[in-house]
C-alpha cells in the first residue's frame, strides 16, 4: 500500500483534481526508488484516480518498471473510509500474488492497523506499507504480517 504524495492545496481546482507540490514529488521519488532495490515488483499497482494519487503511482511505476498494461486506474479507491478499498482488496484477482495499491487516508491508515500486526498512528503520505496474508483468496483475507514500512523521514539524514 502506498500512501499519496503530499498535495498543493495552492490550485483553484476540486479535491480530485490537486497535483502533488514539490515536497510531494521529491518523497514519492525518494521512496520509491529506495524499495524499487527493495521488494519484488508487483504484479499489478491499483491507484485511486485522484490527480494526486495517479501521479504518486506513476513514480512507483516506473521505479519498478512496471508495464502500463499492469497499471490501473480505479475511481473506488478515491475513498477515505475504507470500505471502498477492501471490497477492490478482495475482490482482487486470486492469479495476482503481489499487488501494490495507491490511495488515501484515512482509509489506509485504519486498514493497515485492521489487516496488520504492527499499528501504525499515520500512514503518512508517500509512505509504503507491505502486508502479508496467508490466504488463497484475497477474498478471505482478515488479518496478515506487516512486512515492511518505508516512509519519508526514514530515508531523509
Amino acid at each position: 500500500m502506498v500512501r499519496h504524495a503530499k498535495s498543493s492545496w495552492k490550485h483553484n481546482v476540486n479535491d480530485h483534481k490537486r497535483p502533488l507540490k514539490g515536497r510531494g514529488k521529491r518523497d514519492a521519488s525518494l521512496v520509491s526508488n529506495y524499495i524499487k532495490n527493495n521488494i519484488t515488483p508487483p504484479q499489478k499497482i491499483i491507484t485511486s484516480d485522484a490527480n494526486r494519487a495517479h501521479s504518486t503511482a506513476q513514480y512507483f511505476k516506473e521505479a519498478l518498471g512496471v508495464s502500463d498494461k499492469k497499471f490501473i486506474k480505479n475511481h473506488d479507491l478515491y475513498d477515505f473510509g475504507g470500505q471502498n478499498v477492501m471490497v477492490t482488496i478482495k475482490s482482487l484477482k486470486n492469479k495476482w500474488h503481489t499487488v501494490m495499491i495507491v490511495g488515501h487516508n484515512h482509509a489506509f491508515t485504519s486498514i493497515v492497523n485492521m489487516l496488520g500486526d504492527k499499528y501504525i498512528e499515520n500512514f503518512p503520505t508517500s509512505g509504503f506499507v507491505m502486508l502479508q496474508f496467508d490466504v488463497d483468496s484475497w477474498s478471505d483475507i482478515k488479518t496478515g504480517k506487516t512486512i515492511k514500512t518505508v516512509f519519508p523521514r526514514d530515508l531523509k539524514n
